[in-house]
């Protein structure tokens, strides 16, 4: 090959690619080589790590599952329906992914510590205040208050705060804003013409959507699944600070790689950690598998 000016562009954008993966090589076969493999497989069979593995495999693939739900519909809104303040709505959807972990945590605390937070939690017998807002003094004592009687009692859906609920609701949060992105994207990149002519020919809109667009879009909404379980398996702030790192309770495997971290364990840190790699990897092979890019 002649070496031009382009091809000297070409050649020059391939080996910074290249450096940037010699570097990630280098990386991850430092930690592979620092303890052997008889010591990750020592640190494996233990109990407490397999059930760390095990409830990050449950709280991943149930947070993708409720990320896909709610990713499918709000994808296609923001890809078919044009409407005033859409950019505003786009921008607002992302905030999750630019948000740093722990302060989607700290959100989470806080929230369930407001009386909606708690109503949801443990419910509210008829006739209590609820409390739409409130202003108190130093001392605790009530300013104002907008606020009303409940007027029928209402039972609690479920302890998140500290359980193992809490891990999959902190997981679903981020990984909510990377399905929707993803399925945003792939009905972008479907035509609208068939649903156009499903329409003309009588279907409803729901009907064009469970008929004929949720079909073409199967192989993005495996990728927007894959999606979604990689960034719940890698998530630990907001995890760490909402549902806590509770051995055989709310231990998952970010945490517990933090946990020996935290005792001076770097083999068990480093065989968790692989394990975690080799997950991620698999998961990428799978995305690409459907053919969808993300």
């Amino acid at each position: 090959m002649r070496l031009n000016r382009s091809n000297l562009c070409w050649l020059a954008l391939a080996l910074i690619a290249v450096g940037y993966l010699v570097f990630w090589a280098l990386l991850l076969g430092a930690t592979a080589t620092y303890s052997t493999p008889d010591s990750w497989l020592n640190v494996l069979r233990s109990a407490e790590i397999r059930h760390a593995a095990f409830l990050s495999l449950l709280t991943c693939t149930l947070a993708a599952a409720f990320a896909l739900l709610l990713a499918v519909p709000v994808g296609y809104l923001m890809s078919r329906l044009e409407f005033r303040g859409k950019a505003w709505l786009d921008a607002a959807l992302d905030v999750p992914i630019i948000l740093p972990p722990l302060v989607v945590g700290l959100c989470l605390l806080i929230f369930f510590q407001t009386q909606i937070g708690k109503i949801i939690e443990n419910g509210v017998n008829k006739g209590d205040w609820i409390y739409i807002l409130r202003s108190l003094d130093d001392h605790g004592k009530e300013l104002w208050a907008w606020k009303f009687r409940a007027p029928f009692s209402i039972p609690g859906i479920m302890q998140f705060t500290y359980q193992l609920a809490g891990v999959v609701l902190a997981q679903f949060v981020v990984a909510a804003a990377f399905a929707i992105r993803t399925m945003r994207g792939t009905f972008q990149h479907l035509p609208a013409r068939p649903e156009d002519v499903a329409l003309t020919l009588g279907c409803t809109r729901f009907q064009a959507l469970w008929h004929v667009a949720l079909p073409a879009a199967r192989r993005g909404m495996v990728a927007a699944f894959c999606i979604a379980w990689a960034r719940s398996l890698g998530e630990f702030g907001p995890i760490l600070v909402f549902a806590g790192a509770t051995r055989m309770k709310t231990e998952v495997l970010p945490t517990t790689v933090w946990l020996e971290l935290s005792v001076g364990n770097l083999d068990a840190a480093v065989a968790v950690s692989l394990f975690m790699v080799l997950l991620a990897v698999l998961v990428l092979v799978a995305v690409r598998a459907t053919g969808e890019k993300v």
